[in-house]
């Protein structure tokens, strides 16, 4: 096998569109021309949409976004030339050369995505006129104070079918399964308990189990309420109150259930805020 002696490349020469030196300013003035057009004319499109509210809808939003990447884009070559040109040097770095290389994948890749989404919203609103501004819509309204899922599914414009047996199933996972188990467990734990000769034992056993049953109550009470008032009723305002008793209120009490009918957990709050500390 021939060895051959390895150099690191530390630049590249650009070769330009030509050798010929008298050539060189009038392509300096073509593109230096071609480079503020391209910037001033997208940074004008840019302002006027910003400025104006009735423009303020995905078309331009689509459109200002184009903008700004065709300036992304042609900073990332023009400005390099031109330099180039006018120092009368066609080096440029590895380094800088693997930027460019990446800055104008990721715009050229930019701009397609945007095109193609262009194209669509074209699509929406000449092929359903009536429900483009449901579709295209930059914003939707969610009746509720989080993003709770059923509200955000009620917002779809196509078939559901799928997400509903999607979130049943997983309803049944996350949901059915943990209940399951809670209800195994507890019954175990009453049959335990009555057989327990002393009464003071029994009383003690179901005082333990008391702040636990309760959260549980709470938390899948009001989860079925909710549940079962979307599908009774049409009142997004009602399963909002209803979904505050299942995702925040047990949260809140979490700390003073579990603390304040626990003796321990009451004797490590005393030494944490007395500032001593249990010993090893």
């Amino acid at each position: 096998m021939e060895t051959r002696n390895q150099t690191a490349v530390s630049e590249f020469h650009l070769l330009g569109l030509t050798g010929d030196p008298e050539l060189q300013p009038l392509i300096f003035s073509l593109f230096l021309s071609m480079y503020l057009i391209t910037v001033l004319g997208n940074l004008l499109i840019i302002l006027a949409i910003s400025s104006d509210s009735h423009l303020h809808t995905p078309m331009y939003f689509f459109l200002c976004s184009l903008s700004l990447n065709d300036i992304c884009l042609s900073s990332s070559i023009i400005p390099k030339m031109l330099v180039n040109i006018q120092v009368k040097n066609q080096s440029i770095t590895y380094t800088g050369c693997l930027f460019q290389v990446c800055f104008v994948l990721v715009f050229v890749a930019m701009e397609s995505c945007l095109l193609a989404v262009m194209a669509y919203d074209r699509y929406v609103a000449i092929r359903h006129p009536l429900r483009y501004t449901v579709i295209m819509k930059p914003y939707l309204e969610i009746p509720h104070f989080f993003c709770e899922l059923d509200q955000v599914i009620k917002l779809a414009c196509s078939d559901t079918l799928i997400d509903n047996i999607l979130i049943y199933i997983a309803a049944c996972i996350f949901g059915g399964v943990p209940l399951s188990g809670i209800i195994f467990s507890y019954c175990h734990i009453v049959s335990s308990v009555l057989r327990m000769p002393s009464p003071g034992g029994k009383h003690k056993a179901f005082s333990t189990c008391g702040s636990h049953l309760f959260v549980i109550f709470l938390f899948y009470g009001t989860g079925l309420g909710v549940y079962i008032s979307s599908v009774v009723t049409d009142s997004p305002r009602k399963s909002a109150v209803a979904s505050v008793m299942y995702t925040l209120v047990p949260q809140m009490l979490n700390p003073f259930i579990y603390s304040l009918r626990n003796r321990d957990m009451k004797e490590a709050l005393r030494k944490l805020i007395s500032g001593t500390t249990s010993p090893l």
